[in-house]
């Protein structure tokens, strides 16, 4: 099995709403027919409006949606029909082929059927620092930056997803996708999202713990960070 990740940008003239309801009303069995299991959709909506201020861009226009799955193969050969499915649900989209890691699996707020997740997921398409041979740019990510996101963050998911290869021709050239879920209070409060709630001192102790984690391997000029709401669709793979 291997995990494709999708972003996707909507068709002009449709709004954002109209854009996630066909989504979520669609996509996930227009994949599962095309032998796609383990369905995740995450997409920018009204309930994750407060945090727009965590927004980091570097595509333009940036993308509107995440659509994560998993399939036998993810050879162009057999990937054709999910690839169908997910380009007649938007105008364009990017796909990676990806090594996932889960560090910190949801237990505390497990996903249910047809319900948005509790509290929001912030997915990230970062870039390695083109100073930093690949090797140790993983190496620090893996070896020092993980404990650092787990020690200084209020997240309650956290998943590592390194870009094998890009796709698709257009992907941009991003080396890994990372999504976290964190309380909806820290899409506003640096406190509650930095699980300092209450401590200034522990507040800006991993603020700058994290920040100087951050900058030793990540290329901040070629970063896109969504504040999303993310749903699971897991539960059609079990009917």
């Amino acid at each position: 099995m291997e995990k494709i990740i999708c972003a996707l940008w909507h068709n002009d003239g449709e709004d954002r709403a109209s854009f996630n309801a066909r989504l979520l009303a669609d996509l996930p069995q227009a994949l599962r027919q095309a032998g796609a299991s383990n369905v995740r959709i995450n997409i920018r909506d009204d309930a994750v409006a407060p945090a727009q201020g965590l927004v980091q861009r570097w595509q333009a226009p940036q993308q509107d949606a995440v659509v994560q799955f998993w399939l036998p193969s993810a050879n162009a050969r057999f990937r054709g029909p999910a690839d169908a499915a997910i380009a007649a649900h938007c105008a364009r989209f990017a796909a990676w082929l990806v090594c996932e890691s889960t560090i910190i699996a949801n237990a505390q707020h497990v996903p249910q059927p047809g319900e948005r997740t509790w509290g929001w997921s912030q997915a990230s398409f970062i870039s390695f620092r083109p100073d930093m041979h690949r090797e140790a740019a993983i190496a620090h990510w893996h070896s020092h930056h993980t404990r650092v996101a787990i020690e200084t963050q209020s997240n309650f998911e956290y998943v590592q997803n390194l870009v094998v290869m890009p796709l698709t021709a257009d992907a941009p050239a991003y080396d890994a996708f990372v999504e976290e879920c964190f309380p909806a209070e820290a899409m506003s409060d640096p406190a509650a999202f930095f699980d300092a709630v209450g401590d200034a001192a522990k507040l800006a102790a991993n603020v700058d713990t994290m920040t100087e984690s951050c900058v030793a391997f990540i290329d901040f000029a070629r970063i896109d960070i969504i504040p999303s709401s993310q749903h699971d669709f897991t539960w059609m793979d079990q009917g």
